[in-house]
């Protein structure tokens, strides 16, 4: 059986602790220690966090020595912009087509408006 990696990507980024941690490791690798620092969360609930992103491959761990450093991997993340990159598309049309909708419908209001004004005199 393939692997979804799409769906896979979504579940990861889910949650708002992966993405800020996702956001933090765009500058640049870190530790567990420095990706914990701004949570209010054990390392071992930060592990737990980079071992669902590293599965779902947006993240890559490393070692050198006693540090683990992880990083971004953003092919997934691309993956997944792509897929949504053709729903932008849909409501751009779609914010389109409304616009041009209530421009007409301001139109005909100035149309309306401009005739009970005639009736009246």
């Amino acid at each position: 059986m393939a692997i979804d990696h799409l769906s896979a990507t979504f579940a990861a980024i889910a949650d708002p602790t992966r993405r800020a941690i996702l956001a933090r490791l765009a500058a640049g690798e870190a530790s567990v220690t420095e990706l914990a620092k701004p949570f209010d969360m054990t390392l071992p609930g930060v592990s737990k966090h980079l071992k669902v992103l590293e599965k779902a491959g947006l993240i890559s761990r490393g070692r050198d020595a006693q540090w683990r450093p992880a990083r971004l991997e953003a092919d997934r993340l691309r993956e997944a912009a792509k897929w949504m990159e053709r729903y932008r598309v849909f409501w751009e049309h779609s914010f389109d087509r409304l616009d041009a909708h209530l421009r007409a419908l301001q139109g005909e209001e100035k149309t309306h408006g401009r005739r009970k004004e005639r009736h009246r005199t």
